[in-house]
Parts: C-alpha cells; sequence; structure tokens
C-alpha cells in the first residue's frame, strides 16, 4: 500500500532543550558520541582531499544541545596571496544557506504584524494597476511557488539570471533586479528554485527596516546576537539590500547555533524567538524537486525519512541538517564541485544514519 502523503503527513515533534544541557549561547557543552555510532569511515572520506567530497573545511556535530564532533581542515583559496587556514573560528561563506537564515528574519516580521504571508507581496515594481505580478503573496516567494521567469543557471554566463544578479548588470540593486522577471506561470503554480526570489523577499524586509544599517542592526540584535553568533556577518549591496540568497559568513560552532534555533522550534534559552509554528511552516513539505525528488518547505528543504530532516542548503556542499527524531545538528561546510553533490548527499545520509542506528541520544 503506498505510503502517507508528505504533504499532508504529520510532522515529527521537536525536541525540547534537555534538562540540565546549558543554551550555547556563550560556550558549546560537550559530549561524546554514543557507543554504536560508527563514524570513523564516513569522516576520514569527509577530510580525503582525493575523494569524492573534494574539500571538506568544518565538520560539527550537536546531538542533544551538547557539541560531540568537530573537525576542521584545509585552506581558502585567496587569488593574491596564500591559502587562508580553516580553524574552529573562520568564517565561511553560506551561499544559500543564507536562505534559510532569511526565513528567521521573516518569521520574526509576521510575529510582529509588519509582514503578512497572504497578502500581495510589497514590491513596488508589481505596484501596477493590472500588473499579474502583483499577485504573488509572501507565502508563494517563501515556497519558489511565484511564477517569475528566473533561470538559476550556473555555467552560462548569458543565459543565467543568478550570474547576472550577484556579478553583472543586477548587481547594484539586487532585488530590483529579480522584481522586474516577467511571469512564466501563474502564481502558485509551479515550484522554481530562484536566488532572486530571495532577494525580492529581502527588498521586502530591506524596506521593512530600513535599508542598510537599521537593516544590518536587526540581523545583529535580533538574530544573531541573541544566539550568541559573534563570527556572523552578511554582504549588502549598493541599494542596501542583504543579499540573502547567497552571502552570509559564519564560524561552523555559529551555523550549528542557528540549526539549534530550528531544532528547538524557535526557542532560545527559554524565550520564543520565532513565532509558534514557524519553524513547521519552514519545514511542512510543500513542492517536490523534479531533478532529486527532495522536498521544498518555505525556504528550507527536507524529504521522506524517519528522522523527520530538514535542511538549510549551498551551493559547493554547505549544510545545516536539522533531525528532530535524533535531537541531532550536522554542519558539513567546503568546497564539491556539482558533479559530486550527489555524494556529498549520500555522506550526510550516512552520518545520520549511523546516529540512527547508534545508542539513545544524550549521553
Amino acid at each position: 500500500m503506498p505510503g502517507p502523503d508528505p504533504f499532508s503527513a504529520p510532522l515529527l515533534p521537536l525536541p525540547a532543550q534537555p534538562d540540565g544541557v546549558p543554551w550555547p549561547t556563550a560556550h558549546w557543552p560537550e559530549g561524546e558520541v554514543s557507543d554504536g555510532v560508527e563514524l570513523d569511515s564516513l569522516l576520514e572520506e569527509a577530510f580525503d582531499p582525493a575523494g569524492p567530497l573534494q574539500q571538506t573545511y568544518a565538520v560539527v556535530i550537536v546531538q542533544a544541545g551538547r557539541l560531540v564532533f568537530e573537525r576542521y581542515d584545509g585552506k581558502i583559496p585567496q587569488w593574491d596571496k596564500p591559502g587562508k587556514p580553516v580553524v574552529r573560528d573562520t568564517p565561511l561563506l553560506s551561499w544559500s544557506v543564507a536562505k534559510s537564515l532569511l526565513h528567521a528574519v521573516v518569521g520574526m516580521l509576521v510575529g510582529e504584524g509588519r509582514l503578512q504571508l497572504e497578502a500581495p507581496a510589497p514590491v513596488p515594481e508589481w505596484a501596477v494597476p493590472g500588473d499579474p505580478r502583483g499577485a504573488i503573496t509572501l507565502q508563494q516567494l517563501l515556497d519558489m511557488r511565484d511564477g517569475l521567469d528566473f533561470v538559476e543557471e550556473y555555467e552560462d554566463a548569458e543565459a543565467s539570471d543568478v550570474l547576472q544578479m550577484l556579478f553583472g548588470r543586477g548587481k547594484p540593486d539586487m532585488a530590483a533586479f529579480a522584481a522586474d522577471r516577467p511571469l512564466a506561470a501563474p502564481p502558485g503554480t509551479r515550484f522554481n528554485y530562484s536566488s532572486g526570489t530571495s532577494n525580492i523577499v529581502s527588498g521586502i524586509v530591506a524596506r521593512v527596516l530600513g535599508p542598510g544599517e537599521p537593516y544590518r542592526q536587526f540581523l545583529a540584535e535580533r538574530l544573531f546576537g541573541p544566539l550568541g553568533m559573534t563570527s556572523a556577518t552578511t554582504t549588502f549591496d549598493e541599494a542596501g539590500t542583504w543579499v540573502a540568497a547567497s552571502y552570509a559568513y559564519a564560524a561552523a560552532r555559529d551555523y550549528a547555533r542557528f540549526g539549534l534555533l530550528y531544532l528547538r522550534d524557535g526557542v532560545w534559552e527559554g524565550r520564543r524567538m520565532l513565532p509558534e509554528g514557524w519553524v513547521d511552516r519552514g519545514r511542512r513539505p510543500r513542492s517536490a524537486d523534479p531533478e532529486d525528488g527532495d522536498f521544498y518547505g518555505s525556504h528550507w528543504w527536507t524529504r521522506e525519512g524517519p528522522y523527520g530532516t530538514f535542511w538549510a542548503a549551498g551551493h559547493e556542499g554547505q549544510y545545516i541538517d536539522v533531525c528532530p527524531a535524533l535531537d541531532l545538528v550536522l554542519v558539513r561546510l567546503g568546497r564539491t564541485d556539482a558533479d559530486h553533490s550527489e555524494q556529498v548527499k549520500e555522506w550526510r545520509t550516512g552520518v545520520i544514519e549511523a546516529f540512527g542506528a547508534g545508542a539513545t541520544p544524550g549521553r
């Protein structure tokens, strides 16, 4: 018999911080990998520069609120000087992991009533009477179901909207560049993963908070600061919009802090930072990726499986995996080309399944 519909199946519950385990705002509490969790071969594979994962800069694993493993390796290439060694405090580029950080910011503004999910998105380019893009909602933007004709192509610069946005004619005002794209389908009718869409959302946020410094201050005071993400920085374009499709920097431990926020249902140190139900909105499957069958929620990825795993994903193999059933956060950062992306997925699955086969979490 067919299994439950993944789009309507109940979500696995998100675990609370275990009693007696400090929150890692200032310092990570440390623990040990449980007996029975076999990781040696997987970690050897991850840090083998001749292997299919190519270059892994950092792996951080958190279970039951404790840091149970971390390792750093390699050097970040620099065109004009020797490579920069990767250590515990090295800020590493998020690429599209930033999209999930943006999801948290939008959640805060929705919770305050400053943004409405189901209302037409407040985008100036679409406010012309009769413009069909005026019907696009903020929820559809978060779901990547806006219908805009945006090409997420990384090889052919002339055909690629994302390359033109990040490095070409759209670079000064990326939200405006993306918002100028016409519709390719009625809003809400198709899934199209688009970095342009995330920058449109970030442009909306910039207009609510104020571009440039007010936006940067909100990130520091409302997201990074409360979590203790002291290494986190963001890149803004000339229009004062955070390039939230692609550009955040943080050390691996700080990405793990963000993953733990979502594992804890948006609660940190007993205080609710994200509206109740916001994490579920992010991890609830809404679309299926036709290329690999993974599901997309709202600026988070997810898939079927026994652990309820959902994740933030970035170019060249940046990942924050959040596994409710195992009370687990897995961070992997590095440089793996697109031809080997499937091997990174298999490696992440292997690590998660190793914990699933091991002893009860929480030692």
